[in-house]
């Protein structure tokens, strides 16, 4: 993959993914750093008629790439190019998603992320076992089984999901 590719790549990720900060006026293009204008050649030609906000998600956006490793690059590609082979109405539903969690309070938000992050470190196995049985439950089950989770302390619900426990499925 050529390296303007992946920039391509990247600065269109960032764009979909940065909140835009800051209302003042845009900054001129021979303005921007160097190692700015490399990442952002491809808006070159139309970066004086962009938004400021735009512009501002870029340059966050840049800087990001710049501040990344190797491999995060690659893996940034790598969803870039899964992102861009969802069919519309999926990605319009993880916009939806996304735009949800936004919305949720800041407390709630680190709730849904520390959730994630526990699922994340299990196994592979063991992740894919709770996607199935999920997937198995009706809409009621899956009520009921948030519930339960949220009428249990912190360590119940810890020992009850650590043990693989998801109950109510068929």
């Amino acid at each position: 993959m050529s390296r303007r590719f992946g920039l391509m790549v990247v600065m269109g990720l960032l764009w979909l993914a940065v909140p835009a900060w800051g209302d003042g006026p845009g900054v001129p293009w021979n303005q921007l750093d160097r190692g700015e204008r490399q990442i952002l050649k491809p808006f070159a030609d139309k970066w004086d008629q962009l938004p400021p906000e735009r512009q501002e998600r870029l340059r966050r956006g840049a800087e990001r790439w710049q501040s990344m490793t190797p491999e995060e690059r690659a893996e940034a590609k790598q969803r870039f190019k899964q992102w861009r082979e969802l069919p519309p109405g999926e990605r319009a539903a993880i916009r939806k998603r996304f735009e949800q969690f936004r919305s949720l309070p800041p407390e709630e938000q680190e709730r849904v992320r520390a959730r994630f992050r526990w699922f994340r470190q299990l196994p592979p196995e063991q992740r894919q076992a709770l996607r199935d049985k999920w997937q198995r439950m009706t809409p009621a089950e899956r009520r009921e089984f948030r519930e339960q989770l949220r009428s249990m302390s912190p360590g119940e619900r810890q020992e009850f999901m650590g043990g693989g426990g998801m109950g109510g499925g068929r």
